[in-house]
């Protein structure tokens, strides 16, 4: 019998339609319209003006077109085929013949001007369909493919969509550029580089008070409206149960809002500055949850810094804050230890991983961020962003302490929650004889594991390259009392948003169980992280690479404990060796060309003369 192309295009506009209105029918019901054949949009009109399936030359007519009423930068199209056998073909381009050719040749044309989610189905009943989904965003050339191959409502599509790796680069890279704006704008309105985060901290955290939120607006007296806005935020921290010590450093932070001449005069600059942060920064962080925005918004204030100084710290970017979670195995019975916190980076990463295994437990999540959380912060104004950012989050700030990771009450309190997992960036040493090793604060968070558990810390390579010394001994200490696991070589331009040249690597242990004689440690080789700069963005994934490909390469090698030839080799060990993957790999000379030696020499030549290709 032949199959009948109406039946299928029958199938999805009946599953449509409990979600969406028909334009023909011109009804309001739900947030989504659908089209066939054609579009009354005159945008999407003249876009597949040239996307005929057929010569390229004529329109185009996909199957469906659905828009989005609260998005108007979002669309859905679908192309439908009867014949299951006609869903894709092998080489990708007989757009009249198969659905997922000729879907994305749409989406090719509809995604010069929007966000395209493109849906190819085939099938001429419900029990063979077939689904497949390409996310494609606005200005990029490749579709994706997203989602389970079956018929999904409209809601959970969006939900996915703006949830997707994809869209948060999107929105990541748009928060970036308003970063610089919002850093100028401060920068001319005299507010320290130092201020700044607290600023924005601040606003985020009473524009979480539904009163503030609806109210700041109307204010007619700067003075008065900082004060309310520094009062929000005081109850706010009170209304957790934050008090004494830490409530003191809170506030002090917070009340040079009050006393800031711009901020405490300029109320046209204030209503603005929070009308910019609740439109660009919140909604980003409704968006995209459990994401260590101010800390990436700090190191974006670096990076544009205007001769102030910072304050005196290096964060780890937030795709190795996520990775090393991930290494570490968190999970939602995790309880996770960071004892050199920061501005929390680690632990909104772990608490991302928690909240998701978790699956909905409303119970558990409430577990999780009020005693599965924990960090050390001994400095003030990071302690500070430290709690912001926890709040921000919705919980954990109270199990942030104000303190040193050394103190022995401190370090005794922690020990009763039990932690399993510990993720740290430890401070990096600099020519102080008074400074502590890096590895003296990997030793204070082993200390408080629980026997068994995981370590996975971030540090300057030359803490497992030395053989003799003051490093060397730590090295055989850190063996007597936990094992090694693994070591991964970074990136050599890891931190080059934080204008720091180090070189990293991570290394992995567990906890309170000495190191093996016969232990073969991985070693991974982990160098390239798809992450190129760009001049005014920085060091970015700019095509997703590490996201969709690298992290999971990395992590599988690692948990698998393969040994692939220029990315991992495993190697027993003892305190007199190199830890790392360079000195025990063997170079493959067979696959390098004559390119490869002319690439290396034109970098060579640019390096010496102070330019980079990237910056160009």
């Amino acid at each position: 019998m032949e199959k009948n192309e109406t039946n299928t295009e029958t199938i999805f506009e009946n599953f449509i339609s409990k979600y969406a209105d028909s334009v023909a029918l011109g009804a309001t019901q739900y947030d989504w319209i659908y089209e066939r054949q054609a579009s009354k949009n005159y945008k999407i009109k003249k876009m597949l003006v040239c996307a005929s399936k057929k010569d390229g030359s004529g329109k185009g007519y996909p199957d469906f077109i659905i828009q989005s009423r609260k998005n108007s930068d979002f669309i859905i199209v679908v192309e439908c085929k009867a014949d299951i056998k006609k869903h894709e073909s092998k080489t990708g381009d007989r757009y009249a013949d198969y659905a997922i050719d000729g879907v994305k040749l749409y989406s090719s044309f509809l995604a010069k001007g929007f966000d395209v989610l493109s849906i190819a189905v085939s099938g001429e009943n419900l029990k063979e369909l077939k689904a497949s989904y390409f996310l494609q965003l606005k200005g990029e050339q490749i579709a994706t493919t997203v989602f389970d191959n079956k018929l999904l409502p409209l809601n959970d599509l969006y939900d996915g969509y703006i949830k997707s790796p994809a869209k948060f680069r999107q929105d990541y890279q748009t928060l970036l550029v308003f970063s610089k704006t919002l850093n100028d704008k401060l920068h001319e309105n005299k507010i320290g580089e130092d201020e700044r985060a607290f600023l924005i901290g601040c606003v985020l955290i009473a524009l979480e008070d539904d009163n503030f939120s609806k109210t700041y607006a109307t204010y007619a007296n700067a003075k008065q409206l900082a004060d309310y806005l520094v009062i929000t935020v005081r109850n706010a921290f009170e209304n957790d149960k934050i008090s004494g010590r830490k409530l003191e450093v809170l506030d002090a932070r917070f009340s040079l809002i009050k006393t800031n001449a711009t901020l405490s005069k300029n109320l046209e600059v204030l209503k603005e500055l929070i009308t910019d942060i609740k439109d660009n920064i919140q909604n980003f962080i409704k968006t995209h949850e459990y994401f260590d925005v101010l800390g990436q918004l700090y190191i974006e204030f670096l990076r544009y810094a205007n001769a102030d100084k910072g304050l005196g710290i290096v964060l780890t970017p937030p795709h190795i804050t996520e990775f090393m979670a991930e290494v570490a195995e968190v999970n939602k019975d995790s309880v996770v230890y960071d004892n050199c916190t920061g501005t929390g980076g680690f632990l909104v990463s772990a608490m991302s991983i928690m909240i998701k295994d978790a699956k909905g437990d409303k119970e558990k999540e409430k577990s999780i961020k009020s005693s599965q959380i924990i960090g050390v912060e001994e400095q003030a104004k990071i302690f500070v962003l430290a709690c912001t950012n926890m709040f921000i989050h919705q919980d954990g700030k109270s199990n942030i302490y104000y303190d040193s990771c050394f103190d022995q009450n401190v370090t005794a309190d922690v020990k009763t929650k039990n932690p399993t997992v510990g993720l740290l960036n430890p401070p990096y040493k600099s020519n102080k004889k008074s400074d502590k090793d890096e590895y003296e604060f990997i030793l204070a968070n082993l200390d408080c594991l629980q026997q068994g558990g995981r370590c996975v810390a971030i540090a300057p390579m030359s803490e497992v390259l030395a053989t003799s010394g003051k490093i060397y001994e730590f090295k055989k200490q850190v063996l007597k009392l936990h094992t090694l696991e693994a070591v991964f070589s970074m990136p050599d331009e890891l931190f080059f948003n934080s204008k720091v040249g180090v070189v990293s690597c991570i290394m992995v242990f567990t906890a309170k169980r000495a190191h093996p004689t016969n232990k073969e440690v991985y070693f991974g080789y982990y160098k390239d992280d798809g992450f190129v700069k760009r001049k005014t963005k920085g060091r970015i994934d700019l095509f997703g690479k590490f996201e969709n490909e690298i992290k999971n390469q990395w992590i599988a090698n690692y948990r698998n404990r393969k040994s692939v030839q220029g990315l991992s080799v495993l190697k027993n060990v003892t305190a007199d060796d190199e830890w790392c993957a360079e000195a025990y790999m063997e170079t493959d000379y067979s696959n390098l060309t004559i390119d490869d030696f002319a690439e290396t020499i034109k970098q060579f030549a640019l390096f010496k003369l102070g330019l980079n290709k990237d910056e160009k």
